[in-house]
C-alpha cells in the first residue's frame, strides 16, 4: 500500500494499492518461472492485471474471490460492503482449471506470450455466466459487448493476489500514461481541489472539449 497525501481524498477503500514487484522479488519470481504453471491472458485480462497492480482498482489486490464476486453481481458491493459494480475476475475453462491447484503460483502471460505477472491462487469457483450478464448489464443479449465477453469466457473463475513484474509504457501514448499515485501527486503539487473525470468512447468534438475545459 502507498502512503496517502494528508489533504487528499482517500482512494476507494482507504488505501492505494501497489502490486508492482520490487526488483528482488521480481528476480525470485523469474527464477521460479520455469517450474510454474503458465496461463496466457487475453487483452482484457492483461489490462485488469495492470489496473489492479497500479491501484486503479483499489482496494482489490487480485482477482475477486467468490464472496466478493457474489456480492458484486447481486448487490453491487464487495463482501465488506464497499460499493463495486462490475466483477473483476479471471475466467478459464473447466479443463484448464482442473490442472491448477490452490496454493499454486501461476505465471501470467500477455497475448504476446510475455511473462507479465504472477497469480497466487487462493480460490477457483464456478459461476453462472448468464446470471452475471443479466445482473450486471440487465440483459443476456450477446449483441451487447459486455454480455458477449461474459458469455464467451471460461466457466471457472481463478482468484487470488497478483503481482505485476514491470509497468510497461503505453505503446502509443507513453507521455499521457499517468498512474493513480502519479496523478494524486500532480493534483497536490498543482493545488487542485476539484477534479472532473470523464470517459468518452470517441474523440470529443470542439464543443464538448470547450465545456470540459471550462467546468467551474
Amino acid at each position: 500500500m502507498l502512503n496517502q497525501q494528508q489533504d487528499a481524498i482517500a482512494p476507494h477503500g482507504g488505501s492505494l494499492v501497489n502490486r508492482i514487484v520490487a526488483e528482488a522479488q521480481k528476480q525470485e519470481f523469474l527464477t521460479q518461472a520455469d517450474s510454474l504453471p503458465r496461463l496466457q491472458l487475453d487483452q482484457r485480462a492483461t489490462s485488469d492485471l495492470e489496473m489492479i497492480a497500479i491501484g486503479g482498482f483499489s482496494p482489490l489486490i487480485g482477482f475477486m474471490g467468490q464472496a466478493d464476486y457474489q456480492e458484486v453481481v447481486n448487490h453491487m458491493q464487495l463482501a465488506n460492503g464497499l460499493p463495486w459494480s462490475i466483477p473483476i475476475t479471471l475466467s478459464v475453462s473447466v479443463a484448464l482449471a482442473e490442472n491448477l491447484n490452490i496454493g499454486d503460483r501461476i505465471c501470467l502471460e500477455d497475448p504476446a506470450s510475455t511473462l507479465v505477472g504472477i497469480l497466487e491462487l487462493t480460490e477457483k469457483y464456478a459461476y453462472d455466466q448468464t446470471q452475471e450478464a443479466i445482473q450486471v448489464y440487465q440483459t443476456d443479449d450477446p449483441k451487447h459487448p459486455g454480455v458477449k465477453v461474459v458469455l464467451d469466457q471460461g466457466g471457472i473463475n481463478l482468484a487470488g493476489p497478483i503481482w505485476l513484474l514491470e509497468r510497461q509504457p503505453h505503446p502509443q501514448f507513453p507521455t499521457y500514461q499517468i498512474d493513480p499515485a502519479q496523478s494524486r501527486q500532480l493534483f497536490q503539487e498543482r493545488g487542485w481541489k476539484t477534479i472532473v473525470g470523464f470517459s468518452d468512447p470517441a474523440i470529443p468534438f470542439t464543443v464538448p472539449m470547450s465545456i470540459f475545459k471550462n467546468v467551474p
